[in-house]
């Protein structure tokens, strides 16, 4: 028996969000970040040392590495790095590193709105027929749906610093929404189907999540094997066969890796707990919302499927001692949940949204904005202080594009504010206009107002340049063993020099070495203290120790 669904959506509420409105969001979205900055610290920055290494010839492609450090995983993600470098010489390697990167998280979009719209047409999907019509027609509803399924993961907190960078997570994110399309589109195009787990779950693998990949070829051959459709059964043996080349992939490229580390403490468990909170904000609550309201429509491909592709990764995230980087890999699947909640909301709460996200948005933006008036004019004194105590050695500098451009933000912002809270809107989508447009606006603001001392702050270049002011010029090589991997591939593209870090010190052939230290601490024996050198940030006595041969 076919029960009612809890979506009550008018023909007015399923219109979709204009086209021209939703490309500039994405627009400014994706395209702040892109220039003007190094690779920051940590995983960016090592992810961009492992392509610049195949570009330039310092390790082979079918094993990238840093300082003779190899890379984990699969080496997929170096490679397109490497070919954007390689094939854009005339641009800075970081900045062509990046562009491909950019055009994945485009995609991740695409395929979310394509893959809700898909699971929206579907007759279990669709919304109560009208005693005397009214009701919303299924593409126009398929489309208002997949508004906001793109709408809830542009506005989801965990994208929007690590879908900035060039990690191999960003590509293992595009592999889950290229096999989250493909099951969503098996009803209706065989052909786009198959080829998209074909790709996907390889493409995973080679990204370095093959245990990942393992898990969605099982689950998603289970969920074809059940499904009412012909076409989804017949895509059973095609989704075991893209496992199937997962399992080679991964053996090829040497991915497998042990990586859980499960404290299994309550502490533990509050921390995930507080962790997804904000990571998922606000898909979450949208998606637990869609779970009961949907509760007697689980067994239908609009709920099961993203609940399963959800499920996946956020046991892997629980197995990695709660690793952000594969919980990013559950915000398609949670967007797609949230959406499917929007036509069930009640308005108290899609007020409160609209109000949390106004006041929250616009304090941010004064904050920045405070910030940058410090910054430019001196006032107030005490913010320009705070910035310079924190960032040591910083010098503000003034850029009129980034002002232009956070000008407009801010004023679109505003549009966006008066045109929510000054009478009744219908769409269906209307409730996460704010919380996307308001978290575009404060990433925008940031890498416009605020790049000059976040690039300061999070980039390794001061500290290379301080080092390369207590080197000599002619320094044959440095020896950095147990460095962390961000520093050795500052010390190769941006310093520009040879460095060893397989080799301890009592052995290598290096003139020079660099070591990390929390205090006070005397060279080892062979070597004597050159400079001790710190990062802007760096506070107390930790800083690193440069050592000359005696």
């Amino acid at each position: 028996m076919n029960l009612p669904t809890p979506a009550i959506v008018a023909e007015r509420g399923a219109q979709r969000l204009p086209r021209l409105a939703l490309l500039l969001l994405c627009a400014a979205y994706v395209l702040p970040g892109l220039f003007g900055r190094d690779p920051w610290r940590n995983a960016d920055l090592t992810a961009f040392g492992f392509m610049a290494s195949i570009a330039q010839g310092h390790a082979p492609w079918w094993e990238p590495a840093i300082a003779g450090i190899p890379a984990e995983g699969g080496p997929l993600p170096f490679w397109l790095g490497a070919l954007a470098i390689k094939a854009l010489p005339f641009l800075d390697p970081a900045l062509a590193a990046r562009l491909p990167f950019a055009a994945v998280l485009l995609l991740v979009f695409t395929l979310v709105w394509y893959s809700t719209f898909h699971l929206a047409r579907t007759e279990a999907a669709q919304p109560v027929a009208f005693a005397f019509g009214g009701e919303a027609q299924a593409t126009d509803y398929a489309r208002a749906m997949a508004d906001g399924a793109l709408l809830a993961l542009m506005a989801s907190l965990g994208l929007l610093m690590l879908g900035h960078e060039t990690t191999p997570e960003l590509l293992q994110l595009l592999a889950c929404a290229i096999y989250l399309y493909g099951l969503a589109v098996a009803p209706y195009n065989a052909w786009k189907a198959r080829l998209a787990v074909l790709l996907s779950l390889p493409m995973l693998a080679a990204s370095g999540a093959p245990a990942v990949a393992m898990l969605y070829a099982g689950l998603g051959a289970w969920l074809c094997q059940r499904s009412s459709y012909d076409d989804v059964r017949g895509l059973t043996l095609w989704v075991l066969g893209a496992g199937l080349l997962s399992a080679l992939s991964a053996w090829t490229f040497n991915a497998w890796a042990w990586r859980v580390d499960m404290p299994g403490t309550a502490e533990f468990g509050l921390e995930l707990l507080s962790q997804f909170g904000w990571f998922c904000w606000p898909a979450w609550p949208l998606a637990l919302w869609t779970l009961w309201r949907w509760r007697h429509h689980w067994p239908r491909r609009h709920i099961l499927l993203p609940l399963i592709v959800f499920a996946v990764p956020m046991a892997a995230s629980i197995a990695m001692n709660g690793s952000d980087r594969a919980l990013l890999l559950c915000l398609p699947p949670l967007a797609l949940l949230a959406a499917f909640a929007l036509p069930t909301l009640k308005r108290s709460f899609a007020a409160a949204v609209d109000w949390f996200s106004v006041f929250f948005f616009s304090a941010v933006a004064l904050f920045f904005w405070a910030y940058y008036l410090s910054m430019q004019q001196g006032w107030p004194p005490k913010l320009l202080a705070n910035l310079q105590r924190l960032a040591q050695g910083f010098e503000p500098s003034f850029h009129p594009v980034a002002l232009l451009v956070g000008a407009a933000a801010t004023l679109a912002w505003l549009a966006l504010v008066r045109w929510r809270t000054s009478r009744h809107q219908h769409a269906v989508w209307k409730s996460l206009a704010l919380p996307a447009g308001g978290v575009t606006l404060a990433w925008l603001l940031a890498m416009t107002l605020m790049l000059p001392p976040l690039d300061y702050a999070r980039s390794n270049r001061p500290l290379i340049e301080r080092l390369r002011a207590q080197l000599p010029t002619t320094v044959n090589c440095i020896a950095a063993p147990g460095q962390a991997m961000s520093l050795l591939a500052a010390l190769e593209f941006q310093g520009g020099w040879r460095v060893d870090a397989r080799r301890p010190l009592v052995v290598t052939q290096c003139t020079h070495a660099l070591r990390y230290v929390q205090g006070q601490e005397a060279p080892p024996a062979g070597w004597r203290l050159l400079a001790r050198v710190k990062r802007p940030t760096d506070r107390g006595e930790q800083g690193y120790l440069l050592l000359a041969r005696q």
